[in-house]
C-alpha cells in the first residue's frame, strides 16, 4: 500500500511540475504516467475517464487525480494523488507571482510565454490523435462508424457555434449512442 501512495505521490507530482499551460495541458503526462508507466489505466479505461472527468464541474486534472488515486489505493490514494497534484503548484504560483508582478512587462518572459502556447496546443493534438481509434475504431472501420463521426462533427460545431457546455455534449452524445446502439 506504501508503495502505491508513493507512486501516486511521485506521478501526480510530476503532472503538477510539468504541465504548463493549465488543466489540459496535464492531460498528455496524466496518460504517459497512468497508462504508459504505471499501467493503472488501459487505453480505453483512460478514455473513459477522460469523457466522464469533462462532464463533471472543476478541473479535469483533480477529477482525474481524483479517480486513479482511488482506483489505486482508495480513499488514501485520492489524497496523496490530489496532494501530489497540487503542491508543485502550490508552491510555483507563489514563486511565479512576486516574479511576474516584478516582470511582467519583460520582453524575454512575453517571448517566452508565446512560445509555451503552441506546444500545448501540440501536446493536446497528439493526445486527440491517440484517442480516434479507441473512439471510432480503426481506419478501415471508419465508414462503419459514421453514427460516431457524426456525433464528433456535431459536438464540435455546438461547441464552436453555440457555446454549448461540454457537460451537456457527453451526455447528449452518451444517450444518443446508448439509443443507437441498444435498437440497431
Amino acid at each position: 500500500m506504501f508503495t502505491n501512495l508513493l507512486q501516486l505521490f511521485v506521478s501526480f507530482g510530476k503532472v503538477g511540475s510539468l504541465a504548463f499551460g493549465g488543466g489540459a495541458a496535464m492531460i498528455p503526462i496524466i496518460q504517459e504516467e497512468a497508462v504508459e508507466l504505471r499501467h493503472w489505466l488501459s487505453k480505453e479505461e483512460f478514455l473513459d475517464t477522460f469523457a466522464i472527468s469533462s462532464s463533471l464541474p472543476g478541473p479535469i486534472s483533480t477529477k482525474m487525480a481524483t479517480y486513479i488515486g482511488f482506483k489505486v489505493a482508495g480513499i488514501p490514494g485520492i489524497l496523496v494523488s490530489l496532494f501530489g497534484l497540487i503542491l508543485p503548484t502550490a508552491i510555483g504560483i507563489i514563486i511565479l507571482a512576486a516574479l511576474y508582478s516584478k516582470y511582467k512587462d519583460s520582453p524575454n518572459l512575453i517571448n517566452f510565454l508565446k512560445g509555451v502556447r503552441p506546444m500545448v496546443v501540440a501536446l493536446l493534438a497528439i493526445i486527440t490523435w491517440q484517442f480516434v481509434p479507441k473512439a471510432f475504431g480503426k481506419p478501415h472501420e471508419w465508414l462503419n462508424n459514421w453514427l460516431l463521426w457524426l456525433i464528433a462533427i456535431a459536438g464540435f460545431y455546438l461547441s464552436i457555434r453555440y457555446n454549448i457546455h461540454p457537460a451537456i455534449l457527453i451526455v447528449a452524445a452518451g444517450l444518443l449512442g446508448m439509443a443507437y446502439y441498444s435498437f440497431s
